[in-house]
This record gives C-alpha cells, sequence and structure tokens, in this order.
C-alpha cells in the first residue's frame, strides 16, 4: 500500500510539472515540437504554365459546383439540406441575378444586383509536419486539410462570378512561430508559388471584370504581399476593388501605408482593406502579440505597440462594436470540420483598443480553438454571412461609382 501511495505521489508530482511547463514554456515547447531542425532546402521552381493545369487550383471556373469547394453553399440551422442540385441552381443564381443582401443598419442601400467581380483567395496553413520547411503537393493529408478550409472560409465569396483558389507549397506551422532565417525563407519559397498562380489569374479573368483579393492566415500575408509588390502604385491596383487579409495582424503604422489601401471605415467604401483576428473574452494575447511585436513591418521597422487594424465585420467600419443581433449568421462547423450550418445572433463583436477582434463568450466550436481563447481558427467561420453580404456589398458600390 506505502508503494503505491509513492506511486500515486511520483505521478501527481510528474503531472504538475508537465502543466507547470506547458503554463511556462509552451512557446519553447511549441518551437522545439512543430519547428524544423533541418537545413532549408530550396525547392525546385514549378515548370513554366504550371497552373494552366486545373488540377493545381482546389478551386478555379469550370470545375462545377459538386468538385469546387469554394462554391459550397452552407444551410441555416432550421433548414434542410440543400441538394446538390438546389445548390447548383442557388449558385447560378447568385452568380447571374440574385439582388444583393439587405445592409447592415448603419449602411446606405446598394439597390443592384449580384455585381460581376472575380476572387483570388489563399488558403491557410494546412501542413504541420516538422521535417520539412515547405509543404510538397503530393501530402495527402495537406492537401485534404486544405481543400477543407476553402470550403469553409473561400465559401463565404460563393457570390463572386469566379473564384480562384491556387495549392502552393505552403511554409510549415512551425515557420510562423520562430524567427529562424529558414523560417523566412520558407515563406519566400511560398510565396514565389502563389505569385505565379497570381499570374494565370490575371491572364484568365475578363480585363473589365473587377477583382477581390482574400485569404486568410498565411494566405493573408500572401495577399498582403501582392498587394505590396503586385498592386500598389501599379494600373491593377484600379481593378482591386478590395482586399481582405483575414487572421494575419497587420500594422496601422508599419504595414498599412505600404499596402495601397487604406482600411475600411465605412461600410459601403469600396478600394480598401477588411481584416481581423478574433479572440474570446477574456482574451490571452500574449504569445500572438510577442510574434506580433518581435517581427519587422512592411516598412521594416519593429511593430513595437503600435495598433494592429481591426475592422469589425459586424459594423464594416474600423474599430467600433456590434451585439450578437448583427451577425447574420456563423458557420458552426462540425467536428472534422467537412461541414457546417449557419446560425443567426451567435456573437458579438467589438475591437479592442490593441486591435484584437472580441467575441465575448462565444459557443462552443470544437476542438481547435487555440491557447489564449485564441478564435483564429474561426475567424472567418464566426462571421461568414456578414462577411458574404459585405463583399457584395462594397463590390456593387465600386461599379455603382465607376459605371
Amino acid at each position: 500500500m506505502r508503494k503505491f501511495l509513492y506511486i500515486i505521489v511520483i505521478l501527481i508530482v510528474l503531472v504538475l510539472a508537465v502543466l507547470f511547463a506547458l503554463r511556462m514554456f509552451g512557446e519553447e515547447l511549441s518551437e522545439v515540437a512543430l519547428v524544423p531542425s533541418s537545413e532549408f532546402v530550396k525547392q525546385d521552381p514549378l515548370e513554366t504554365n504550371a497552373y494552366l493545369d486545373p488540377d493545381m487550383w482546389f478551386s478555379r471556373p469550370g470545375k462545377g459546383v459538386q468538385n469546387d469547394p469554394a462554391r459550397w453553399q452552407p444551410a441555416f440551422a432550421d433548414e434542410g439540406p440543400e441538394t446538390p442540385a438546389e445548390e447548383e441552381l442557388e449558385q447560378q443564381s447568385d452568380i447571374t441575378s440574385t439582388p444583393s443582401p439587405a445592409p447592415s443598419p448603419t449602411s446606405t442601400p446598394v439597390d443592384i444586383e449580384t455585381p460581376r467581380f472575380a476572387v483570388f483567395f489563399v488558403h491557410p496553413t494546412s501542413y504541420f509536419d516538422p521535417r520539412r520547411w515547405n509543404a510538397p503537393l503530393d501530402d495527402e493529408e495537406s492537401q485534404n486539410r486544405a481543400r477543407l478550409l476553402v470550403r469553409g472560409l473561400a465559401s463565404a465569396f460563393n457570390r463572386a462570378s469566379e473564384i480562384w483558389a491556387p495549392r502552393y507549397r505552403q511554409a510549415t506551422f512551425g515557420a510562423f512561430i520562430t524567427d529562424l532565417p529558414e523560417a523566412s525563407q520558407a515563406i519566400d519559397a511560398a510565396y514565389e508559388d502563389v505569385d505565379a498562380a497570381f499570374d494565370l489569374f490575371l491572364d484568365s479573368v475578363p480585363a473589365d471584370m473587377p477583382i477581390v483579393l482574400a485569404g486568410h492566415s498565411q494566405g493573408g500575408l500572401m495577399i498582403m504581399r501582392l498587394l505590396q509588390d503586385r498592386v500598389a502604385g501599379t494600373e491593377l491596383q484600379s481593378r482591386v476593388v478590395m482586399a481582405y487579409p483575414i487572421g494575419w495582424p497587420i500594422s496601422i503604422e508599419h504595414d498599412l501605408p505600404s499596402l495601397g489601401f487604406p482600411a475600411c471605415a465605412t461600410p459601403d467604401q469600396s478600394s480598401c482593406i477588411v481584416s481581423w483576428a478574433s479572440f474570446a473574452e477574456p482574451p490571452g494575447p500574449g504569445q500572438f502579440l510577442h510574434r506580433y511585436t518581435t517581427l519587422p513591418g512592411s516598412d521594416g521597422e519593429p511593430r513595437g505597440e503600435s495598433p494592429i487594424l481591426c475592422v469589425n465585420p459586424l459594423t464594416g467600419t474600423i474599430s467600433g462594436e456590434a451585439p450578437a443581433g448583427r451577425n447574420s449568421g456563423s458557420l458552426i462547423p462540425n467536428d472534422d470540420l467537412s461541414s457546417g450550418e449557419l446560425v443567426a445572433g451567435a456573437v458579438p463583436a467589438r475591437c479592442s483598443e490593441r486591435g484584437l477582434l472580441l467575441i465575448g463568450d462565444p459557443p462552443d466550436l470544437g476542438q481547435y480553438v487555440l491557447p489564449g481563447n485564441n478564435y483564429h481558427v474561426y475567424d472567418i467561420p464566426l462571421f461568414w454571412k456578414n462577411l458574404q453580404q459585405d463583399v457584395v456589398r462594397r463590390v456593387g458600390a465600386w461599379q455603382q461609382a465607376n459605371s
């Protein structure tokens, strides 16, 4: 009995030691587990015109509704599931003649049909393997996960005439939790693929069709780089009517000035940027802010304590606060994120002084909430329907102003 009690005491001490280590050294342990220890090996460049191959795209015109994850249309919780035929009919109606959704109470009505526009969407990180700095395109697990993410995130833009979502050799998750030089090399390598896909997108989209750039997390960073390198100060800037680099922290002082567009100050403004990063209350953004403050901004200067851009997805304005009643529909996923349903009025939203989007005490969304009440994975699903309405309203306003 005495030996048994000793064993129990030892196990309790070990558990407490592990919990203490996770609490005190969580970031360091994450780096050990997820950051590759190998040298960065530059990947071979893609073949010339690789993105001419439809298989290099999760979403693009011609795939058909059933094979294109971005064309998925979730139903509200009190509705029955849609049949594939009903989904396809709804998508065709959306693209051609669906009236634009009712604007939020603070917006000016835009009484037009759903406008023509094309979306270039870059998916977030889906590769977590620490054995390589960049994901190979034949890694089945990460590609299946990316397809699910396109289904849940890019589908918020499914009223677009065209949606293009490329496959790319993304940087592994560990590249975003370390300051090793190999991490920057991996991110640069991922951007080279995205840049090549963007060329094909520009060559394929009708010349008179307005363009929306969107992405989440690593995809949001890729959109920021495209804005800085390919759009700002060029002829293309007049065609890019909106940018949604969601889930990647943007410094108002050190990042925004180089992107070519201002933050969206009103719900009907176009040619502007919408971004946010979601936290439940009370937020614990320690690791999130640590990475933000230590990395330099687009101007090469440390971000430090500079405010993060927060455009409230419920009001369509910089900062601001809105109750849950303004939420037109949160996408509540099932356990494996393969499907979900819309629930209206699920969460409120308010921008904190630092620039975090606070969502109160949210519903149970599953196992992917990050430490510190960080709802990063759910940035778009939390406000899925409002985002769908937001892009249609803003592109419509742009077309009215530029008709």
